[in-house]
């Protein structure tokens, strides 16, 4: 999952307790259209198509719409909630509201701290793989280099909190270039234009499923990893804070970037399988480089593997800077051990968490594979949105003077029930993707428990979990 710059909550800086200090509204309309669109697009598309095209066959854009359809159902349950409590909050806080349980509040927001470690992991993987072997060769030790990534993105993050959102600015317009280079050359390789080569384009590879699974199960699987690729825009509910008006601003620039992101998936999915065929795809973890060279086998391909390896290092970046700052925000609220809460006297940056999640992913990308990354992100998440969906319907009861959206009743329903079969082993979801994700959920219960026996109390504010 690929995100903007945004405000880091949890970030130690000196603020007042309780968040009582407003936040400026600068943000208008197109501002956070960019930045809905810069989140929801990254690692998936870059890395992982060629997964989930060797999971359903040549029908790629069959997940990825049934992901973007479970996605926008979630969607509007937090343009809800962010109409109704319009301040920088997060499913932590939204779950807290519904049904003040600390346990479960603390359990959503691990869910997506660990979220954000495996997403980070996965992108790592991809960084390391086929697009670094296109520059400097096939024997590059791909663990190796995946763990030194993330040690270099530690020190990104240990230096401070400015200097890795600047990072994070540049990285996604370039991320953006290479998709539009992907949609450029392909789409002139479809139509027969100039400078596309000898490729002998195959659109009827769109109607093809996996015959070892059958249509269906064929595409169950592979959207329980494709709903990877349109999370992110669950972010922007952090920005209500700083946005003008956000009670009308958000419903329509949240849809519309959601439409916008969906399109582009669709449209590298359509180009991606025409142009390529399924087993090279599912072979891959540098797809869109297969597709470049096929549909403009002039164009350099050290140099677009160089643009995706951006485009992953921003998936990365982002999610570990996120994920340290939460795991920040809840040893200050001391639900888990204080330890976390440390911080460099220089830089003011919490190197204990961003030293745990980091050791965390280097465990993660020695031993698991980049689908299983990919799909245990999309199953810890589904589990988040499935619990936020209930928690829109149970605080309808809570009334609020202001007008605001209001999402019919039937969409948040099945929002739950399709966030829920996503996540159920019958959808074809492998059982290692279970066993990491509770795994990690493991350790958040673990340091709950600590919390329990040694402080006798678990009260916090959730509002300082959010993400």
């Amino acid at each position: 999952m690929d995100n903007e710059t945004k405000p880091v909550p949890g970030a130690p800086v000196e603020e007042p307790r309780g968040g009582n200090t407003p936040l400026k509204r600068v943000i208008g309309p197109r501002l956070l259209l960019f930045f809905v669109v810069g989140d929801i697009l990254g690692t998936t598309v870059y890395s992982l198509t060629g997964q989930v095209a060797g999971r359903v066959g040549g029908a790629l854009w069959v997940p990825f719409l049934v992901a973007f359809a479970v996605a926008f159902l979630t969607a509007f349950s937090y343009l809800e909630l962010v109409g109704k409590y319009p301040r920088a909050a997060g499913a932590a806080l939204y779950v807290h509201k519904a049904f003040g349980v600390h346990f479960l509040t603390f359990m959503v927001a691990f869910a997506v701290m660990c979220s954000g470690i495996t997403s980070a992991s996965s992108a790592a993987q991809g960084f390391s793989g086929d697009y670094l072997k296109a520059i400097v060769g096939p024997d590059v030790p791909s663990w190796i280099v995946a763990i030194g990534f993330l040690l270099l993105l530690a020190g990104i993050n240990l230096r401070g909190v400015s200097e890795s959102v600047r990072v994070n600015a540049v990285l996604t317009t370039i991320e953006v270039a290479g998709l539009l280079i992907v949609i450029l050359f392909g789409a002139i390789a479809l139509f027969g234009g100039p400078m596309s080569g000898d490729v002998d384009p195959d659109p009827g590879r769109l109607l093809e499923f996996n015959p070892d699974n059958g249509p269906f199960l064929a595409v169950t699987s592979a959207t329980a990893l494709a709903f990877f690729a349109m999370v992110g825009f669950e972010d922007s509910v952090n920005m209500a804070e700083e946005t003008k008006d956000p009670v009308r601003t958000f419903p329509r620039v949240v849809l519309l970037g959601l439409c916008i992101t969906a399109a582009i998936y669709l449209l590298i999915a359509v180009i991606t399988s025409s142009l390529v065929p399924t087993g090279l795809l599912a072979d891959s973890d540098g797809p869109l480089l297969l597709v470049v060279q096929a549909a403009a086998p002039w164009f350099p391909p050290v140099l677009f593997s160089l643009i995706a390896m951006f485009a992953l290092t921003n998936t990365a970046l982002i999610n570990m800077l996120m994920a340290s700052r939460l795991l920040y925000g809840m040893a200050n609220e001391r639900i888990i051990p204080r330890a976390f809460g440390r911080v460099l006297a220089l830089r003011r940056t919490p190197w204990v968490s961003i030293l745990f999640t980091s050791a965390i992913a280097v465990i993660l990308v020695s031993s698991v594979s980049i689908a299983e990354l990919g799909g245990t992100t999309s199953l810890l998440l589904l589990m988040v949105f499935a619990v936020v969906n209930v928690a829109v319907l149970v605080l309808r009861k809570d009334k609020v003077a202001h007008p605001h959206f209001t999402a019919p009743t039937w969409v948040p329903v099945l929002g739950v029930l399709t966030c829920v079969f996503f996540a159920l082993p019958i959808t074809g979801r492998p059982l290692q993707e279970y066993v990491i994700a509770g795994a990690l959920l493991a350790v958040g219960v673990l340091f709950w428990l600590l919390n329990h026996l040694l402080h006798r109390g678990t009260d916090f504010d959730p509002a300082a979990l959010r993400k």
